[in-house]
């Protein structure tokens, strides 16, 4: 089969965990072997190591530019690494989050600029996007609420609810510039409701 890649994007608690695992299990009832999950950032061991080090809260001095170059940077590791090799080989690619993560966090919701986020990281992603991308929408609050329900609190969640909100507003504007890409769906569905939703987006792609 033809390689696909997928990614997940949303505010911090939309559920992309629990969608991924559908996803992939549809996936391979659509005919595919071989998936890769993956994250971001992370996926790697250096992309790994590069994610303790972005997230931990510790580093609260931590400067905006030097944060979106290190998410470019395991970003990078991630494609060469896993991404690109997987899908030469015709496997299907499934990211929670991509370089819209960054574009929404760091370009949009820390004013560094849309712009120089996508050339920061035309470097990193060597010409390689998500065929699709699916973005859970959910309200910031919301979003928080779920996040602190489930664990400790990283570096990214302890900040302001209104730079979550700055993110979740991030994502509707990028998705309004992307919109045969990036394809919005309510987070605040029920779980089967969103699966079923995400499974007929990627099923046009698979098929076209």
């Amino acid at each position: 089969m033809q390689g696909i890649f997928i990614s997940m994007e949303g505010p911090d608690g939309s559920g992309k965990s629990t969608q991924i695992s559908l996803l992939e299990k549809h996936l391979r009832d659509m005919g595919y072997e071989d998936i890769i999950i993956t994250r971001e950032p992370g996926g790697t061991r250096i992309s790994e190591a590069v994610r303790e080090v972005i997230l931990n809260k510790e580093y609260k001095e931590m400067g905006y530019m030097t944060e979106a170059l290190l998410y470019a940077s395991a970003r990078a590791q991630l494609v060469s690494e896993v991404i690109a090799p997987a899908l030469e080989c015709g496997k299907a690619v499934v990211s929670d989050r991509f370089v819209d993560s960054s574009v929404v966090y760091q370009g949009m919701a820390r004013g560094l600029g849309v712009e120089n986020i996508y050339n920061i990281n035309s470097y990193a992603i060597q010409g390689i996007m998500p065929d699709i991308t699916i973005h859970l929408d959910l309200p910031a609050e919301v979003g928080l609420g779920r996040a602190r329900g489930r664990a400790e609190l990283d570096r990214m969640e302890l900040e302001s609810v209104e730079f979550h909100k700055r993110v979740a507003q991030g994502y509707r504007d990028l998705a309004k510039l992307s919109p045969d890409r990036i394809k919005t769906i309510d987070a605040t569905l029920p779980v089967e409701k969103i699966h079923e939703t995400i499974a007929g987006y990627v099923d046009k792609i698979i098929k076209a």
